[in-house]
C-alpha cells in the first residue's frame, strides 16, 4: 500500500478530492485537497435520473481529481451518495468513470455514509469523550448520527438536501412568501419526527455539523461578527445567530444574495432550503446551536481505508498532530519536549498567582511543542516563522481557529520582543486572550532557559513565593553546573513579571534534594 492515499466524496452537488500521507501513529497528514462544484443530482422528489450533461460534468472533474491523485503515486477511493444511490441510469456513470477516469466507484449507503461522517467529525474536533450529535447536509441527502468515542449510537440518512429543498420549495432560490417557508419547515419537522427519541434520547452533550451548508453558515456568522478566520474549524454557530441568518437568507432577493458577507455564490441559489434543514435539526436537536467541522465524509474515508484501528487515536488527535508538526519541522524535537515538560512544571506551581486553568495548561503544552517549528525556513526570526507555520498548517487539525492564533502566538513571543499595542494580531486578541498570551508565553521563555545547553539538565523547578517569585532549577545530576540555565533563564524573566505584577528570579538551591517529579 503507498503511504499516499487519497479520498474522493462524488455528492450531489459538489465533488471533493482530499490526498493525505499515512503517519506511523495511524493519523494523517494532508498533502492537497480540491473541491469542484457539479450539481450531478438535481430534482424536488426522488433523483431518479442522472441527466446527461450532469453525468459529463461528473465525469470530468472525477478525471481530473484521479489524475492528481495518481499523480502523486497515492491509492485512490471514491465513494459516491445519493446522487448516484438513487439514480436509475447510476450504472452508465459507474461505467464512464472506469473507463475514461479509470477509478472504480463504490456507491455507498446511507448508513455507510453516516458512519463515516461520524469518524470524520472525530478526526476534526477533540469530542471523543463527549456524547455527541452530528449533521452533514448535502445536496441530496442528510447524515444524522448520534455516537460516543468510536461508537456509533444512531445513524440515519434522509432525503433532505440543500438542492432538493430549494428546488420543491423555492425554485431557481426564489422565495415568494412566507407560506412557502413555512411549508418547508413543516416537511422537514414531518420527515425528522420520527426519529427524535432515537438521537435525542441519547442525550447529547454537543451538536456538530459539517460540510457546504454548514461551513457557509459558519462563514456568515464570523462575518457577521466581523470576523474573517483563516480555517472555520470549531467555529460555534448559535441558536439565535442562526436564526438571525436564516431570516436574512430568506429576505435577501437571489440576485443580491451572493453578495451576503461570508456566503459562497456558488452556494447562492440552494442556501435557502440548506439554512431551513440546519435550523430544524438545531431545533430537534435542544442544543444551543451547532459547532462546525472541517472533516466530514472524505477524511473518514481516509480513516476507514488506513490500517490498523485508527479510531483508536481519535481520543488524542490534538497532541498527535502537534507532535507529528514538531517532529517534521523542528531540528531538536527532544529539546521542545523538555522545555514543554518544564514549562507545564512551572504553570502548575504558579496556579494561584497566574489565574490560568486547563484549558490554558493545553495552548501552552501545544505552544511549546512547536515553539521552535520555525527553524524549518530559518533561525533567524525563527519564532515569526514559527507564529507563521503554526498558524497555516493544515495538520493541526482539532483546534478551532482562535485556539490555533493563541498557540501561534505563544509560541512567536517565546524570545525576543514582548506583545505589544504596535502588534496588531495580539491587539485582535480578548483582553483575557492577551493575559493568557503573556502568562503562557513568559513562562515557556523561563522553561526555555532553562534548557539552554538542549542538555535536560535540568530535571525539575521548585518555586517559592518570597518577596516575588523565586524559582529554583533541580539538577538530573546533584553534581552539574548550572549556572548557565541559571543566567539565561534570568535573562528571560521580564515578560513573567510584567504579566504577574512581580519580581521574578532564578537561583540556584543551597541545598540539592532529589528531584521533584
Amino acid at each position: 500500500m503507498s503511504e499516499l492515499i487519497a479520498a474522493i466524496d462524488i455528492g450531489t452537488n459538489s465533488f471533493h478530492l482530499v490526498v493525505a500521507r499515512l503517519a506511523a501513529d495511524s493519523g494523517f497528514e494532508v498533502v492537497t485537497t480540491q473541491k469542484e462544484v457539479v450539481r450531478l443530482g438535481s430534482g424536488s422528489g426522488d433523483m431518479k435520473v442522472l441527466a446527461p450533461d450532469a453525468i459529463d460534468r461528473g465525469i470530468a472533474a472525477l478525471t481530473r481529481m484521479t489524475e492528481v491523485a495518481e499523480s502523486l503515486g497515492a491509492d485512490v477511493h471514491a465513494v459516491a451518495t445519493s446522487a448516484v444511490r438513487e439514480a436509475e441510469n447510476r450504472a452508465e456513470f459507474l461505467d464512464r468513470a472506469r473507463n475514461e477516469a479509470g477509478i472504480q466507484v463504490e456507491v455507498i449507503s446511507g448508513f455507510e455514509e453516516a458512519r463515516l461522517i461520524h469518524l470524520g467529525l472525530l478526526k476534526a474536533l477533540p469530542v471523543f469523550d463527549q456524547r455527541l450529535m452530528g449533521f452533514d447536509i448535502g445536496g441530496g441527502s442528510t447524515e444524522l448520527v448520534v455516537g460516543l468515542g468510536s461508537d456509533l449510537l444512531a445513524a440515519r440518512s434522509f432525503r433532505l438536501g440543500a438542492i432538493r429543498l430549494t428546488e420543491r420549495f423555492f425554485p431557481g432560490g426564489v422565495v415568494e412568501d412566507a407560506d412557502d417557508v413555512e411549508r418547508c419547515r413543516h416537511f422537514v419537522r414531518q420527515t425528522l419526527a420520527g426519529v427524535e427519541i432515537e438521537f435525542v434520547g441519547h442525550r447529547p452533550q454537543i451538536l456538530l455539523a459539517s460540510s457546504g451548508t454548514a461551513g457557509t453558515l459558519a462563514a456568515m456568522a464570523c462575518a457577521s461578527a466581523g470576523s474573517v478566520p483563516t480555517n472555520l474549524n470549531g467555529t460555534t454557530v448559535s441558536k439565535s445567530q442562526l436564526a438571525e441568518l436564516v431570516a436574512l437568507i430568506i429576505a435577501t432577493k437571489p440576485g443580491k444574495r451572493a453578495k451576503l458577507p461570508g456566503l459562497d455564490e456558488r452556494r447562492a441559489d440552494i442556501i435557502v432550503g440548506g439554512a431551513i434543514l440546519a435550523e430544524q435539526i438545531v431545533e430537534l436537536s435542544g442544543l444551543d446551536g451547532f459547532t462546525f467541522s472541517s472533516f466530514a465524509l472524505r477524511e473518514g474515508v481516509l480513516l476507514d481505508r488506513m490500517p490498523g484501528a485508527a479510531a483508536d487515536h481519535l481520543d488524542d488527535l490534538r497532541r498527535t498532530n502537534v507532535v507529528r508538526l514538531s517532529r517534521t519541522l523542528d531540528p531538536d524535537a527532544d529539546h521542545a519536549q523538555h522545555c514543554t515538560k518544564l514549562a507545564l512544571q512551572l504553570f502548575d506551581r504558579t496556579d494561584d498567582l497566574h489565574g490560568c486553568g486547563p484549558y490554558e495548561r493545553e495552548l501552552l503544552e501545544m505552544a511549546g511543542l512547536l515553539h521552535n517549528v520555525g527553524l524549518f525556513l530559518s533561525h533567524s526570526g525563527h519564532h515569526k516563522h514559527s507564529y507563521y507555520v503554526i498558524r497555516n498548517s493544515e495538520q493541526l487539525t482539532g483546534f478551532n481557529d482562535n485556539e490555533i492564533e493563541l498557540i501561534a502566538q505563544i509560541a512567536r513571543y517565546h524570545r525576543k520582543s514582548h506583545p505589544s499595542k504596535n502588534h496588531e494580531a495580539y491587539m485582535a486578541l480578548s483582553k483575557q486572550d492577551q493575559h493568557s498570551v503573556k502568562v503562557l508565553a513568559g513562562i515557556l521563555r523561563i522553561a526555555i532557559g532553562l534548557d539552554r545547553r538542549h542538555r535536560a539538565s535540568v530535571a525539575s523547578v521548585r518555586v517559592l513565593a518570597n518577596d516575588g517569585l523565586t524559582i529554583e532549577p533541580v539538577p538530573l545530576d546533584p553534581d552539574e553546573d548550572l549556572s548557565i540555565e541559571v543566567h539565561a533563564a534570568n535573562e528571560r524573566v521580564s515578560l513573567l513579571s510584567a504579566a504577574l505584577a512581580q519580581p521574578v528570579r532564578i537561583s540556584v538551591p543551597s541545598v540539592i534534594s532529589p528531584a521533584a517529579p
